[in-house]
């Protein structure tokens, strides 16, 4: 009966390694979204800020 409960003891174990690894999986899928997100809005503001017309570049 003991090498039963070492079998439970087993899967509870891969289950629970599993459960993590899904959660880290799911944290770095979630930070890669936001910071792509975040990486974008910035390129929005930077191209707002620049001046639209006409520019004048002088190469020498």
């Amino acid at each position: 009966m003991g090498d039963e409960n070492d079998e439970h003891e087993f899967a509870a174990s891969v289950l629970s390694a599993l459960l993590y690894a899904q959660g880290l999986l799911g944290f770095a899928g979630l930070a890669t979204v936001l910071l792509r997100d975040r990486a974008h809005a910035s390129e929005f503001v930077a191209a707002s800020e620049m001046p639209s017309g006409p520019s004048l570049l002088v190469v020498r």
